[in-house]
């Protein structure tokens, strides 16, 4: 997320992901004020216009905020208010507005006093690292960029090699740089490219994007033991221990290490973990949460209830994740209740 403090109160934002809209989620509520561009139908106030017929402009507003959503799996926020300001004086105070938030938009933030832990929430995705995977092979290529736990696929390019066998006239370079081309769309500053794949073309890969003047200020990682290509290669990548291993750091790696642990303690019949709201909201109530990973499931079947909980989990300095579909991972905590936790001891159910 990026973030500008203009003073002790307002603070202006720029969710770059799903894991920000979710934050901002979280820390807006009832009664803040939101400032934003957005645009209204204005009546026309000229002969011989239709009545019923208005024209739309681009006008900056206040909204006194009074609802807030999540829409369509946290790709968008909804911020519902009374307008109390507005840069268009045809534009009446007082009227209700919604926001519709999305990646990339801006908006700015007002509160009479901002709470810890949701200034935590706003750098919290700052430290975030990226990682644009390259999962590469003679017939195509799969790309997708992870952050935090998002994955984000490209569609798969494909080199028009017809197979292992392909003609001696087949020119692997330019499929190189239809594959290089793509992943530099993608690339944000400080994301390492991770390239792997069966056989030796992800190596020949790595050498011919090094010689690239635009991607030589990118680490470039090449991973072995990953024999798949393509989507399925990028799947099986994310799952992996070496995942684990070259990517101990993210938030990602961190999630499966838990999830790991949670599914270890649970073979050894351990009461240090819960699965499921219920278990984990009386865990908390207990104090014994250590760290708590939930999924958008989870919060799509009680928004405000599952809200409230986190950030009164989050106040207690736990250690929270969000995951969602787009992995293995967010799919595996979604069948697990939609919320899980290891514990700082054993609690009797």
């Amino acid at each position: 997320m990026i973030t500008k403090n203009i003073d002790e109160n307002l603070i202006s934002v720029i969710p770059e992901d799903s894991d920000d809209l979710l934050n901002l989620r979280r820390i807006i509520k009832q009664n803040d004020k939101v400032i934003g561009d957005t645009t209204r139908v204005l009546k026309q106030d000229k002969d011989y216009s239709r009545p019923d017929k208005g024209e739309r402009v681009k006008v900056r507003i206040a909204l006194t905020v009074e609802k807030i959503s999540l829409d369509d799996v946290l790709d968008r926020l909804r911020i519902g208010g009374i307008i109390t300001e507005s840069s268009n004086e045809s534009v009446p105070h007082g009227s209700h507005h919604s926001f519709i938030l999305k990646i990339n938009d801006g908006i700015t933030i007002s509160k009479k006093k901002w709470l810890p832990f949701e200034k935590n929430l706003l750098e919290s995705s700052n430290n975030q690292v990226g990682f644009v995977l390259v999962a590469i092979d003679t017939g195509d290529s799969g790309i997708a960029r992870l952050r935090g736990t998002h994955l984000e696929f490209m569609p798969n390019i494909y080199s028009g090699s017809g197979g292992k066998r392909y003609k001696t006239n087949f020119n692997i370079e330019k499929f190189f740089e239809q594959v290089q081309q793509a992943v530099s769309t993608i690339l944000k500053e400080g994301d390492t490219i991770v390239i792997f794949g069966p056989g030796e073309t992800k190596k020949r890969f790595a050498n011919f994007i090094q010689k690239s003047q635009n991607l030589q200020k990118f680490k470039i990682q090449v991973v072995e033991g990953i024999d798949s290509g393509g989507e399925d290669g990028i799947y099986t990548f994310t799952k992996s221990n070496t995942m684990k291993e070259i990517m101990s750091d993210s938030k990602l790696a961190k999630v499966s290490s838990i999830i790991d642990e949670v599914m270890l303690l649970a073979n050894k019949k351990s009461k240090k973990f819960t699965m499921g709201f219920d278990e984990t909201f009386n865990a908390n109530q207990m104090g014994a949460v250590e760290s708590l990973i939930f999924s958008d499931k989870a919060i799509q079947d009680d928004e405000q209830k599952m809200i409230d909980f986190l950030n009164d989990v989050e106040s207690k300095g736990v250690k929270m994740y969000g995951v969602d579909s787009s992995t293995d991972i967010g799919l595996r905590v979604t069948g697990l209740g939609g919320i899980v936790s290891l514990l700082r001891y054993s609690i009797e159910s």
